[in-house]
């Protein structure tokens, strides 16, 4: 049986892709909806049609966070001929312009962990967003206002978090993360701090936060977040200036020595002007 959305305010609804722990949100309007993100493979996107269609009749709009695989694989299963779909611009042009690149990635990560996922990955057709959001974009779904804003380079270079403001949530995708560390393979980490100040600016002390992985979050989360991120991005520049091996600055981490590796190695590609 497929597991259902969870309404966590008004009109608004969380799923979590048990795999990955990946969330959906599925926003309602008056006859109209809005779909955050659509997972990995088509046989994924199939359930959670299933899950919204149970929720609401409603056509959907499409946002895509980013172009990682668990956020977007599932689009060319969950858009019809008519559906539009929202994302960040370099996301859009990302899964337009080198969709057999992101696919190989896809499967490159997968394929120890999760083999069966990977040749799933490997076959799956990928739909480009037909919208690009550069900045920020303001939607109508059904007489609601929702806002997509990419607040900078974070987790990746096309980052969109999505705000409803009359339900005081955030989606924030993968610049909040709860099930585990960050994932900084495509990251920004010098610059994420700013990424996660400018969301934080879009909430209130009730904000219901949706991360891209794991539990609901509230802004003390966020914040103690951005203050990991800040002490990252400070480690990073100071063993950049001091010459410290990336070693040596994982270290130190607050996420851990394996995450701070691929931090510190990604900080000095930007200090290198090479990232």
């Amino acid at each position: 049986m497929t597991a259902g959305f969870s309404e966590v305010a008004a009109g608004v609804h969380v799923r979590r892709e048990p795999v990955l722990a990946v969330n959906v949100v599925l926003v309602v309007g008056d006859g109209a909806a809005l779909l955050v993100d659509t997972l990995s493979t088509p046989g994924q996107a199939r359930e959670l049609a299933e899950a919204a269609r149970a929720v609401t009749p409603y056509p959907w709009t499409i946002v895509n966070t980013h172009h990682h695989f668990d956020h977007c694989f599932g689009n060319a299963t969950l858009a019809g001929p008519e559906t539009s779909i929202y994302a960040q611009a370099q996301a859009a042009a990302a899964l337009r312009d080198r969709s057999d690149a992101v696919r190989r990635a896809a499967y490159e990560e997968m394929r120890a962990g999760h083999p069966a996922l990977a040749e799933e990955l490997a076959r799956t057709e990928l739909r480009a967003p037909t919208h690009e959001v550069h900045e920020e974009t303001v939607l109508d779904v059904g007489g609601r206002r929702v806002v997509l804003r990419h607040p900078g380079h974070g987790h990746t270079d096309a980052d969109l978090v999505v705000h409803v403001p009359d339900a005081d949530v955030l989606v924030a995708g993968d610049l909040v993360e709860q099930s585990g560390p960050p994932a900084f393979e495509e990251s920004y980490p010098l610059q994420w701090p700013d990424a996660l100040a400018d969301l934080l600016r879009m909430t209130t002390p009730a904000t219901v936060v949706v991360p891209g992985h794991g539990e609901l979050v509230g802004v003390d989360f966020v914040r103690d977040q951005h203050a990991q991120l800040a002490r990252q991005a400070w480690l990073i520049r100071a063993g950049h200036t001091g010459s410290a091996p990336p070693e040596r600055v994982a270290a130190e981490s607050p996420f851990g020595a394996r995450p701070g590796l691929v931090a510190a190695r990604r900080g000095y590609a930007e200090l290198d002007g090479t990232a």
